[in-house]
């Protein structure tokens, strides 16, 4: 298996991808595309940790569809009849997109935040309110909030996101795998909404008021009493959306801005990836099915949410569909590990990939990612866990006790299978040196993943 040793790799396999040409064209464009794929310094010596991350700058326009910076050699815009909100492709969903094995693709990303029911469904009204002009408003999110009509959404069942795709994939059969490299990420907007609502988040309480060892969440959301549940309009439930801005410091790097006080500000690095990618997983005419709706992430992958993800991983998925049928979206300009209050600070992004198919047999991907989700980034190995793999369908939902001893288990196979470790010595090394670390409480199956340094195994 052969993974990317420095940001250089990262450029030169977009450089191969899209051709020297457009690269350069696409570079000249922007004010910049983020460390890791223009091959900075910064990027070189950013660390696996959550803490360190390559600085990301903001291009030169709003990036509505079609303009700008586009690097892969397909395009795939949200249109309306390229969406789904709410609920993932299935296998044997209809394609609207197909390449090759090994070929590149960029992907508008429309985030959820600011169109949804609770936000009166009208992104320009919802932030003209924070003082966003109609201009820096992108087209796609006001279209699909005015237009979709695929199903008939249930605020209160359905997901938030809004999922582009699928991508019919040469050559991927059942038993494959698909390999996502995240070659670049770009912020198409200059702000994002951090949002907690119906209650939930890590601090969920049930519908009469309760929540876990007498811990309340009444000083940040409205008691259950008068948080408009009574109207049995989930709308009116309680929502708490915190409008984030983009600021441009220094030499143009981005950081997210949020008020401390009544003066102060603390602010934070955007540190842009897609909380989903997935490839087809649970059968056509499940459209009710907890294993197709958006939230839950599944052995498909889906909404995986792990804040490694961005520019220079990459992502493996088991195939379970002819053409794999890869999606994304739930695009976030940052989060913290466990996305505590439900939402990262949600952005829309474009986001380009390589989508490669990988077959039984060969070194092109970790063995444990020929039946569970998989990733790496160019410093670290990151084996993943999940309370209920299935989709929230078995019973075990949200037990973060499963997650973790599914991350350590599979942490284990990939040391054993792919690096030769005695299995008893591979356990006694990730007690000594892996760090395990929550990916998020909120998305009903909860998620752990351990992150293994390539470095220690440089010998």
């Amino acid at each position: 298996m052969r993974v990317p040793k420095s940001p250089s790799d990262v450029r030169n396999a977009l450089v191969r991808g899209v051709g020297r040409r457009n690269f350069l064209r696409a570079a000249a464009v922007m004010t910049g595309t983020g460390g890791a794929l223009l091959g900075s310094r910064s990027a070189h010596a950013a660390s696996a940790s959550n803490s360190a991350s390559p600085a990301v700058t903001l291009p030169g326009e709003i990036l509505q569809p079609g303009k700008g910076p586009i690097h892969g050699k397909h395009y795939l815009p949200s249109r309306v009849e390229q969406v789904r909100w709410g609920y993932v492709p299935a296998v044997g969903s209809r394609q609207v997109l197909r390449m090759r094995s090994g070929e590149t693709v960029t992907v508008d990303a429309v985030s959820h935040e600011g169109i949804l029911e609770d936000q009166g469904r009208d992104p320009v009204a919802y932030f003209g309110r924070h003082g966003v002009s109609r201009g820096n408003v992108l087209d796609d999110a006001v279209t699909i909030a005015r237009d979709y009509s695929r199903t008939e959404r249930n605020f209160d069942v359905d997901g938030p996101h809004v999922v582009t795709g699928p991508i019919y994939v040469d050559g991927a059969e059942r038993g494959d795998v698909l390999k996502i490299e995240v070659l670049s990420m770009l912020p198409r907007v200059p702000y994002g909404v951090v949002s907690s609502r119906h209650g939930k988040g890590a601090l969920a309480r049930t519908a009469d008021g309760g929540a876990p060892a007498g811990i309340t969440m009444d000083e940040i959301m409205p008691p259950v009493a008068t948080d408009g549940r009574s109207t049995g309009d989930p709308t009116r439930y309680g929502n708490v959306s915190v409008f984030t801005p983009v600021r441009r410091g220094r030499r143009g790097v981005a950081s997210g801005v949020m008020k401390r006080g009544r003066s102060g500000t603390v602010t934070f690095p955007l540190r842009p990836f897609m909380g989903v990618m997935g490839v087809a997983f649970a059968s056509e005419g499940e459209l009710t099915a907890p294993a197709l709706n958006s939230i839950p992430p599944t052995l498909g992958g889906g909404n995986i949410d792990i804040n490694l993800l961005g520019v220079g991983a990459t992502f493996y998925l088991p195939v379970f569909a002819e053409g794999a049928l890869f999606y994304t979206g739930d695009s976030h300009l940052a989060m913290g590990g466990g996305e505590v209050a439900l939402t990262a600070m949600e952005g829309s992004l474009r986001g380009t990939f390589r989508l490669t198919v990988c077959k039984p047999g060969s070194d092109d991907a970790p063995s444990v990612a020929f039946h569970y989700p998989f990733a790496e980034t160019p410093q670290a190995w990151v084996p993943i866990g999940l309370s209920d793999p299935d989709g929230s369908q078995n019973g075990q939902v949200n037990d973060l006790n499963i997650a973790m001893r599914r991350a350590v288990a599979n942490a284990l196979d990939f040391l054993e299978h792919d690096q030769g470790m005695d299995r008893g010595v591979a356990y006694a090394y990730l007690s000594a040196a892996a760090n395990f670390e929550v990916s998020q409480v909120v998305d009903r199956t909860t998620g752990v993943h351990g992150v293994i340094l390539k470095e220690h195994f440089s010998g």
